[in-house]
């Protein structure tokens, strides 16, 4: 069985345009990323980082669930995590907002039981956000109209995507 060292140590893993993580088995998944989906991740780190100074804000973290590693989009963590946390790698702890961009090839289920593999690790709220740009916030009792960090749209301006 793979561990998260074995894949970083993997030399053969190291430069795929993939999205790695380890289910519970500890065998590797691999998630191609479209442009887009790219585009919206940036848009959101940038988003977050300007809406939340009191962190910071890394794309693609590992975090060790109880399903094994999982790699949000786009995650938040305040100093305050990074004090207790350090860089472990993965984090034994979700970071406080995990943020998936969510693909065709996603399906609802599958992100609802992300977000709960998310919230079981200690995450505070996850988003789950579609390349349209669309934000749905979601804390630990369900969906919520409003992140509870701070105002956020519910919709990424996209504007300069809307041709393609």
């Amino acid at each position: 069985m793979l561990t998260w060292q074995d894949v970083i140590n993997d030399k053969s893993l190291q430069d795929l345009p993939y999205k790695i993580e380890l289910n519970r088995y500890g065998k590797v998944e691999m998630s191609p990323a479209s442009n887009r989906h790219v585009i919206v991740q940036g848009e959101l780190l940038h988003l977050i980082k300007m809406r939340l100074p009191g962190g910071v804000t890394i794309p693609e973290c590992s975090v060790q669930t109880s399903a094994g590693v999982k790699v949000p989009d786009v995650a938040w963590c305040s100093y305050r995590f990074f004090e207790a946390q350090g860089t472990q790698t993965p984090f034994p702890v979700a970071p406080e907002i995990c943020v998936e961009v969510v693909s065709p090839s996603n399906s609802n289920v599958e992100m609802i039981e992300k977000a709960a593999l998310y919230f079981a690790t200690g995450a505070l709220e996850v988003w789950l956000v579609d390349l349209d740009g669309n934000i749905e916030f979601h804390g630990p009792e369900g969906r919520r109209a409003q992140s509870s960090f701070a105002e956020f749209p519910l919709k990424l301006d996209l504007f300069y995507l809307k041709k393609h």
